[in-house]
């Protein structure tokens, strides 16, 4: 590593914005997929997902995940994941 090197740039408002927006609409897709699949049944059982947690969207570099963390719009679930912070 050489001490020319820029520190990376954090990440835009409008950034933010996007990759937080993208990983609600994969957690809602993801949950929607896991309330609707057919389990074994005809028909759905109709319950809620638990599904609390998801990788975030790989378009977006991980700086971005670590500052809507450190901005509590999300939390850390381990292993990659990531849930929403909900007050």
């Amino acid at each position: 590593m050489s001490t020319s090197e820029t520190p990376p740039t954090p990440p835009t408002a409008e950034e933010l914005k996007k990759a937080l927006k993208a990983f609600k609409k994969r957690l809602k897709i993801t949950r929607l997929d896991d309330e609707s699949a057919l389990r074994g049944r005809r028909l759905t059982s109709g319950q809620s997902s638990a599904i609390l947690a998801i990788t975030p969207p790989d378009q977006f570099p991980q700086a971005v995940w670590d500052e809507l963390v450190r901005r509590g719009k999300l939390k850390p679930a381990g292993h990659g994941t990531y849930e929403l912070h909900e007050p």
